[in-house]
């Protein structure tokens, strides 16, 4: 373990020390930093595990030397009490991500995601701290919001299989298509993944055990991340960094479906922000608030983006017309509720956020493992 003294706010006292459970990851190290700038002490608790960090187990880069560094799991009661240690408040960022692998590694995930959960609070239990943000996902919402009609919202069930076999994509109501609206905090949760699943269970059992315990709470839902950082030779992680894989090996990306669900791309500077602006604010305490763009984009409008930032346009990406279980079609962020909490709003755009990606990814080395995570899932009769 190494230990640096942060120096944000031009070298005024530190604000306090804040441990950030996953905190070697892309996300984490992002929230590390914007945390630093703002003059507070980071400790990081990270498994170094081998999908994203590789065989070597190694400390990344790009992770500032300011941070104090602790390797060890989440499930480890002992590591979890020598990492809370003289720490006031907790970022909980660390889970297994990726919902196919989630459908067939259903131990590894629960194990991971809800057990690790659970050993953490039952640390916070016995030494609470000021403040506890946890890593929520868009994906507990399954299907996003539609609108019917007649223009009244409304919240569809899953998909019926069948018909995605047919090809028919879209949602319908009493036989008239849906139309995707932005989906807000109150649409009830209807995961669709084991990944999802998990998620929902971290996020409730927080806001549980703060309540109970008196530590102020929130978890924060995030969208669809991207940005620098990002394993790109991990086939689970988000699909941009997984479309970029792709084209940085000459290889057109593969879509699903028709291409033409839609989601919400949010950068990942803004998304450390908005980790920032929930630790700092009072009234963000034993809430649920997404952090998204409010903006959506189909995946086949984010795949020709990447392309034309790359400048290999002649790579069309590949429509496959197979679905995969647990997947869902429209899902993008209504975030009004973070501007009014947090005074949230997203800084970077799409095409600016691509133009550093694709700067960054110059220097990157990207194993495509794409078509064997796919080969997976076929054997598995989860994607179809």
């Amino acid at each position: 373990m190494t230990a640096h003294d942060a120096r944000g706010n031009g070298g005024s006292a530190a604000r306090g020390r804040v441990l950030i459970t996953g905190g070697a990851g892309f996300v984490g190290s992002h929230l590390a930093d914007e945390l630093l700038a703002h003059g507070y002490q980071v400790r990081v608790l990270d498994a170094l595990a081998s999908q994203v960090h590789g065989e070597q187990a190694q400390w990344p880069s790009y992770l500032s030397g300011e941070v104090e560094r602790m390797q060890g799991d989440v499930r480890d009661a002992e590591a979890v009490r020598a990492a809370l240690e003289g720490v006031d408040r907790v970022f909980h960022l660390a889970a297994a991500v990726g919902v196919g692998q989630s459908m067939y590694e259903i131990e590894h995930y629960t194990d991971v995601n809800n057990r690790g959960t659970a050993v953490l609070l039952e640390a916070l239990s016995r030494a609470p701290v000021k403040r506890l943000v946890v890593a929520s996902s868009m994906s507990i919402y399954g299907e996003g919001l539609y609108a019917d009609a007649s223009g009244r919202t409304v919240a569809p069930s899953e998909r019926d299989a069948e018909a995605m076999r047919q090809g028919r994509w879209e949602l319908h109501a009493n036989g008239e298509p849906l139309t995707p609206v932005p989906t807000h905090e109150a649409k009830p949760p209807m995961p669709t993944s084991v990944y999802a699943l998990s998620k929902l269970d971290q996020e409730r059992l927080c806001l549980i055990v703060g309540q109970a315990y008196g530590i102020p709470t929130t978890a924060l839902r995030f969208f669809n991340i991207y940005g620098t950082r990002q394993a790109l030779s991990n086939p689970y992680t988000g699909v941009l960094a997984i479309f970029a894989s792709r084209y940085m090996n000459g290889k057109p990306p593969r879509i699903f479906e028709d291409g033409h669900q839609r989601r919400d791309f949010v950068h990942v500077s803004d998304v450390a922000r908005a980790c920032r602006l929930a630790l700092e604010t009072d009234a963000a305490a034993g809430r649920a608030i997404n952090i998204g763009s409010g903006v959506s984009v189909s995946i086949v409008e984010v795949a020709d983006a990447m392309a034309r930032a790359l400048d290999v346009e002649e790579l069309a990406p590949e429509i496959t017309g197979q679905f995969r279980v647990g997947d869902i079609r429209h899902c993008f962020a209504d975030i009004g509720l973070a501007r009014e909490v947090l005074g949230y709003a997203p800084r970077m755009t799409l095409e600016r956020g691509l133009a550093e990606l694709v700067d960054w990814m110059q220097g990157q080395q990207a194993v495509d493992r794409v078509d064997a995570a796919a080969a997976e899932l076929a054997s598995r009769g989860l994607q179809r």
